[in-house]
This record gives C-alpha cells, structure tokens and sequence, in this order.
C-alpha cells in the first residue's frame, strides 16, 4: 500500500498582531512485518541511513526512546540543518512521540504502531508544526516535509516488508 496524507486544517494565531500558520500532516503505511519487528527496525536508530540518505550524523544525548532524552539529527538535504529532538513519550512496540526544533520550526510527533487483522501493522504519523513562512529551494515547508515522510515511510515499509520476509510467519 502507498503512503496516504491528509493534510489537516490551517490554523492561525495572532498573539501579538502576527499570524503564525499552525499546519497538521498525517501519514501512514502498512507493513507485512509485526508491530514488533517494525519497532525493531524503527527503534535501530544506527541503520537509519540505510532507510534515508538524508543524514550526515545521528546522536543521543540520554537513552534513547526515553522520554526526556534527545537525539541531534544533522541533515544534508534538501538543506543542511541539524534537528534537535526530545522524546516526549515512548510506549515500546506501540507509539512513540517528539518535539523537533530545526530551521526556526517547532514540531511535534507521533508515531503509532497498529496490528492489522490480516497480519502485520499500519504505521502512522502525524505531526504539527508553525515557523516562520520560508521556501526551501523554491517549495513551502509543508511541501518539503510532506516529500520527506513519503519518502521516508517508502523505504522504511520497504525495509519492514524485507525483514518479514527473512523471518518467515509471523
């Protein structure tokens, strides 16, 4: 199955007389693999490179998926940033959550791992995010996270459907 977006409601806030456009993204993918094989391979954050070629370094500050904990994430593309992430909540093989800061932006998270009836699991996402209206070579932020979690969620069902290949019944 494809990825899926729903892009939810604009909403705007003027504390002091600026607009500020809060903007929800949602997606999902389902997998072949288990809730459980999927955490694994989401949860090995040291082969993350091998799901997306967007990283030049990937560090935690804490233990990792503890809620608290950080992990720094510099990028290459479509820009050079580094994403300063703190866990916020962490359910083992169900759902995890964070706040990124990058590029003037903050956003927050959420990560769930659903069973399908069938076999294997939909992972889905949303997140919400408000900064400043910048375009990155040439397309809105919107754009550019919306090509990266397509992107992203790709190649980590890819990855998922592999393992589930190699452990056989799950």
């Amino acid at each position: 199955m494809d990825g899926s977006f729903i892009d939810g409601p604009k909403c705007t806030h003027s504390p002091q007389g600026t607009r500020h456009e809060l903007v929800r993204i949602e997606h999902a993918v389902c997998t072949r693999a288990a809730c459980a094989l999927a955490w694994q391979i989401f949860t090995d954050w040291r082969n993350w490179h091998r799901i997306s070629n967007r990283y030049e370094s990937i560090k935690w500050n804490g233990t990792p998926w503890v809620a608290g904990s950080r992990i720094q994430v510099q990028i290459l593309r479509p820009v050079k940033a580094k994403v300063d992430r703190v866990i916020t909540m962490c359910t083992p093989g169900h759902s995890i959550a964070w706040i990124n800061h990058v590029l003037g932006y903050s956003m927050e998270q959420w990560l769930l791992f659903d069973p399908l009836l069938e076999g294997g699991s939909r992972i889905s996402t949303w997140l919400e995010f408000t900064g400043p209206s910048v375009k990155i070579e040439g397309r809105t932020v919107r754009e550019v996270i919306k090509e990266y979690l397509h992107e992203w969620y790709a190649n980590f069902r890819d990855t998922c459907d592999l393992a589930a290949l190699h452990a056989g019944p799950q």
